[in-house]
This record gives C-alpha cells, structure tokens and sequence, in this order.
C-alpha cells in the first residue's frame, strides 16, 4: 500500500486528498483552500507549498506529492509552462521543484484536465476500455485522449483542449483563448450564459449562471431552451468529429453541464448521431462516475505509473 498527498489546483480552489493506493485507491482524507488566484501566481504557489508541507508533516505515512493543476504542464519537469488570465502569474511557475524543496519528497505533475480523464479511464467509468475520449464540461470545457492508461500530451503538452474547436452557430462570440468561435464559448457553464445573454430580449430575464439558464428553460422559455439545446447539439457534433478522428472505444462526458438535464443530453445525442461516422455511430457516451475525486485519482496513477 503507497499512501500520497494529491492535489488538484484550479482557479477557485485547491482540493487535496489522502490517497491509499494498493489494489484499489480510496481517498482516505480531504479538503480544500480557496485560490485567490488574483493574488498572483506567486503567492498562490506559496501557499501549495505551505499547506503540502504541513500535510506532509501531520500524514508521515505520504511517500509522495501527485498534483493535478490548472495551466498548460509540462509532466516531464512539473512546470506550469503556461495559463489563462483566470490565474494570472501562474504560468512559469516551477510547481514541481517548487513542492519537492517544500515537502523533501518526490512530486509529478499534470494537467487538471488530463488528471481527471485518466481518473475516469483508469479508475472510473472508461476501466473496461482500451482507449478512452473523455471530456468535461464545467466552468470551461477541456479533455483527455487515454490509451492503455495514458495520456495523450501532444508535442508541446496541450493536446485535450476540446473546448476550442470552432463551430457556426457562435462564429462571434469570444473564447478564453481570445479566439471567437469555440464551442467553450457557448457551450460551457459560464459560455452558455453568456451566449443567452448575448441575445436576449427585453422580456428575456437575466440569470446567474448555468443552472438558473437550465430552470428557466425547463420553465419553458424559448431562448433559453434554444440556447440549451443547440449549445448542445454543437457539443455533440464536435464530439462526433473527434470520434471520427481518433476512434476511441468509449466517450466519458463530466462536470456540472452533464447534470443539466433531458433537453441538453437529447440534443448532444442529436448532434453527435448527425455528424458521426457510420463505423463510430454506436460508441458509448458515458457519465463519469468519479465526480470530484477524478483529477485526485488521476494524479495519483499518473504518480504510480507514468
């Protein structure tokens, strides 16, 4: 039995857990601190290294440091290489050799997203296949290519980012990349709304995030309705691109948008049936049965295995 601290940092907060790994893995212990991430790159790494040194400190059974984090990594030297302006600073940050000086014991590092789609293929719903597409779908939308337990990184370390692939039906709205058009756009949590705010009328009222999007479509207004539904039809028609392209044996769908309901789900099955390949017509879309544990176990196997 190998026990290690995992960590899965993201721009809100910054999960951690106690993690068993032997035969099965089981998260022992866990918690959380805020981010802060305005506070700048700097001072949120300082505060990771912190609380791992003092979790380290009070669990001397941890023999090692698996971390799950937001930014573009490199898992070779556990360097954030780069990341958007929603942790501004965090990008150039040495997270690895940052912790390994904080807690004396050996750390890997990896993206949060990459993390949670080898959670899911390893440990969670994609165990009982070879080659697992998975993607999710919260605040943004990013995704993981595993293959017989690992993660597809790409030459530079970036493959995954299914949230921006371009799609029509939102050629103007802008991307967190800065680029317009993606389906992260509009067909995230925060996009969604802020598609339906774009085109919204005087009687259209204003909402708070995805889920008051979700209760006033399901109330039966029209704009929000359309905008659940055809976000989601452009979902599953970029999700049936990539299935054309890299032939997985299953796709695994997180995160809060996979909660929002029949009119969502209805219309990314729509839209994945009309642009998938014959051949690939019938691959499974599964839920993730992880939840927030995924990027936690993920970099805990990508600790173990890698």
């Amino acid at each position: 039995m190998t026990t290690l601290l995992a960590l899965d940092i993201g721009g809100t907060k910054v999960g951690w857990g106690i993690v068993e790994a032997g035969d099965t893995y089981e998260v022992t212990e866990r918690g959380s601190i805020p981010t802060d991430a305005m506070r700048g790159g700097a001072d949120v790494a300082a505060r990771i290294c912190e609380l791992a040194s003092s979790l380290v400190a009070s669990h001397p059974s941890v023999s090692g440091v698996a971390v799950a984090s937001a930014g573009v990594v490199n898992p070779a030297t556990g360097d954030v290489v780069s990341a958007t302006g929603t942790m501004p600073g965090w990008g150039g940050t040495r997270l690895g050799s940052l912790l390994e000086a904080a807690t004396g014991l050996r750390v890997r590092v990896l993206n949060d997203v990459h993390a949670h789609g080898l959670g899911e293929a390893t440990l969670g719903a994609g165990q009982p296949y070879r080659t697992v597409l998975s993607i999710a779908v919260g605040t943004g939308i990013g995704g993981a290519l595993v293959e017989d337990r690992q993660v597809s990184f790409g030459s530079r370390g970036i493959a995954g980012h299914v949230g921006h692939i371009h799609h029509h039906f939102a050629p103007d709205m802008t991307c967190s990349c800065g680029r317009k058009g993606h389906i992260e756009s509009f067909c995230s949590g925060s996009g969604i709304t802020a598609w339906y705010d774009s085109l919204r009328g005087e009687s259209d009222p204003e909402v708070d995030g995805g889920r008051a999007l979700q209760e006033l479509a399901e109330s039966g207004n029209v704009l929000a309705a359309d905008c659940f539904s055809r976000s989601a039809y452009a979902l599953g028609e970029a999700t049936a691109s990539l299935v054309n392209c890299v032939d997985p044996a299953v796709v695994i769908l997180s995160g809060s948008m996979t909660r929002s309901g029949d009119i969502w789900w209805d219309a990314l099955r729509e839209g994945f049936a009309a642009s998938a390949m014959t051949p690939v017509a019938d691959t499974p879309i599964l839920v993730g049965s992880l939840g927030g544990d995924a990027p936690l176990l993920g970099a805990v196997s990508f600790f173990l295995h890698a």
